[in-house]
C-alpha cells in the first residue's frame, strides 16, 4: 500500500562564515573561492591562485567586514534564511518539509539534504536565493545537489527552480520596499546588481550574441534567456515599469569586482563617479540581486559606497532594503514553489 510521503523544500543560499574570525573567514573563502563554476580556471591554477594569492590577501580585509556587518544574532544571511525556512514551513503545512542550506559552509547542502531524507520526502525542489541565474551561484548550487543525490541508491524526484528575475509577486515586494522613500527627492536611481566576468558571460553563450553591442544584454529574448545579465536588466525594467521611472531618472550597474579582467559594466563604483560629476548628491540604491541583506548590501552599498559618494562631493546614499523576512516573500516564495509543481 502507497503512504503519502512529504515534499521537501530545500531553500539555499550562497553561504556565510560560521563566524567572523580570521580562521573561519578564511574556510570559508577557500571553499567560495575554490568553486570551479566561480572561478573558472583549470583545477591547479585555481588552486594555487585562490590558495596561494587571493585568500591570504583578503582574508584580512574580509574579516574586518564580516565583523562590520555581524549582529548579536550571527550573520544577516543566516538569520534571515533561518526565519524564511519557518515562515515558508508555516504556510506549506505538514505535508512538506522544508531545509536551509548554504552551499558554501553551513548549514552545508550535505546536512539539509540528509534532513529531507529523514523526513522521508520523495521529491526535492531547490529553491535558489538568487533571483537571476548565474552559473557561478544557481548553477553551482543545482550541480552540488546533483552530485549529492546521485550518490543516493534511491534518487527523490527532483525540481530545480531556475530563476524568477520578473516574478510580479516578488517585484510587488521589493516596489513596497521602496514606498518607505520619496523617490522624487533623489537625483538618480541605482540598480546594483552582483557582477559577474564577461568571460562567463561569453561561456554561457551558444548563439554567439554575447557582448556583440552595448545594448545585447537590454532585451530578453529566447537566445539569452539563461544570461545572467540580460536577467537583471529585465529585473530592472520590471521594477522601472511600476516604480513609474523614466530613462533618465536610473541606471544598472554591477558591484563586486575581483581582479583585473573585464566584469559586466557598468561598474557601480564608476557610476558613482559619473553620477557626483553631473551634480548628483542624493542616491538611492536598489539591489535586486540580494534577497537577503548581506555584506555585499549592508557594507558594501550602505557604508562604503555612501563613504566613496561623500568623498566624490555627494551627500546621501540611500539602500533600498532587501527582501529579508518580509512575510510577502514569504508568500512569494510559496506560490513560485507551487507554480513549479510542487
Amino acid at each position: 500500500m502507497h503512504t503519502s510521503m512529504k515534499k521537501g523544500i530545500l531553500i539555499a543560499n550562497l553561504g556565510t562564515p560560521d563566524n567572523p574570525t580570521r580562521k573561519d573567514v578564511n574556510r570559508y573563502l577557500n571553499q567560495f573561492l575554490t568553486d570551479g563554476r566561480v572561478i573558472d580556471y583549470p583545477w591547479l591554477s585555481r588552486q594555487l591562485l585562490v590558495r596561494g594569492l587571493i585568500v591570504p590577501l583578503r582574508a584580512g580585509n574580509s574579516t574586518k567586514l564580516y565583523k562590520r556587518l555581524w549582529t548579536e544574532d550571527g550573520s544577516p544571511l543566516k538569520i534571515y534564511g533561518d526565519r524564511v525556512v519557518t515562515g515558508v514551513q508555516q504556510r506549506l503545512g505538514d505535508e512538506y518539509k522544508v531545509v536551509l542550506g548554504m552551499r558554501y559552509q553551513n548549514p552545508s547542502l550535505d546536512a539539509a539534504i540528509e534532513e529531507l531524507l529523514r523526513a522521508r520526502v520523495d521529491h526535492v525542489t531547490v529553491f535558489p536565493m538568487f533571483p537571476q541565474y548565474a552559473s557561478a551561484s544557481t548553477g553551482s548550487l543545482h550541480q552540488e545537489v546533483m552530485e549529492i543525490l546521485c550518490k543516493l541508491q534511491t534518487i527523490p524526484g527532483l525540481t530545480l527552480i531556475r530563476d524568477y528575475y520578473d516574478h510580479p509577486k516578488m517585484i510587488d515586494v521589493i516596489v513596497e520596499h521602496a514606498s518607505t522613500f520619496d523617490l522624487e527627492s533623489y537625483d538618480h536611481i541605482l540598480f546594483s546588481y552582483h557582477g559577474i566576468p564577461q568571460r562567463q558571460l561569453r561561456k554561457a553563450d551558444q548563439e554567439e550574441h554575447c557582448l556583440r553591442d552595448k545594448s545585447c544584454c537590454q532585451n530578453l529574448t529566447d537566445i539569452n534567456a539563461g544570461c545572467y545579465s540580460a536577467q537583471c536588466y529585465a529585473t530592472t525594467r520590471a521594477l522601472v515599469q511600476r516604480l513609474k521611472l523614466d530613462s533618465a531618472d536610473y541606471t544598472t550597474c554591477f558591484q563586486s569586482r575581483l581582479g583585473k579582467e573585464p566584469w559586466t559594466q557598468p561598474y557601480t563604483s564608476d557610476v558613482l563617479k559619473e553620477r557626483a560629476a553631473q551634480g548628483d548628491k542624493r542616491l538611492l540604491v536598489f539591489s535586486p540581486a540580494f534577497v537577503a541583506d548581506c555584506l555585499e548590501t549592508i557594507v558594501e552599498v550602505e557604508f562604503e559606497y555612501q563613504e566613496e559618494f561623500e568623498e566624490l562631493g555627494g551627500e546621501k546614499l540611500d539602500l533600498v532594503p532587501s527582501l529579508n523576512d518580509d512575510p510577502a516573500w514569504m508568500d512569494c516564495i510559496v506560490q513560485i514553489i507551487k507554480e513549479h509543481g510542487s
